[in-house]
C-alpha cells in the first residue's frame, strides 16, 4: 500500500492531541512536545501532511531495506 492509494488522516484535539488513522483505524496517538512540534507543519500541503504523519508513525522507507528478490 502506498500513501496515494491509502492515505493518513489525522485530527487535532482540543486538548492538543493528533489523532492520526489510516483505512478507518486509529493508529497512533501524539500528545505533549511530538505533537506540539507537530501541529504547525501540518495543514500546508496533502503531500507534506503525508510525509510528516508517516514520520510520526514510524511508517515509511528508511532506505536502508532490502528489497525481495
Amino acid at each position: 500500500m502506498s500513501l496515494i492509494s491509502d492515505p493518513f488522516s489525522y485530527r487535532i484535539t482540543k486538548s492538543g492531541t493528533v489523532l492520526v488513522s489510516r483505512g478507518g483505524r486509529m493508529i497512533v496517538t501524539i500528545a505533549g512536545s511530538h505533537a506540539r512540534a507537530l501541529i504547525p507543519k501540518l495543514g500546508k500541503s496533502d503531500e507534506s501532511d503525508q510525509m510528516l504523519l508517516a514520520k510520526a508513525t514510524g511508517n515509511y522507507r528508511h532506505g536502508n531495506e532490502r528489497r525481495s528478490q
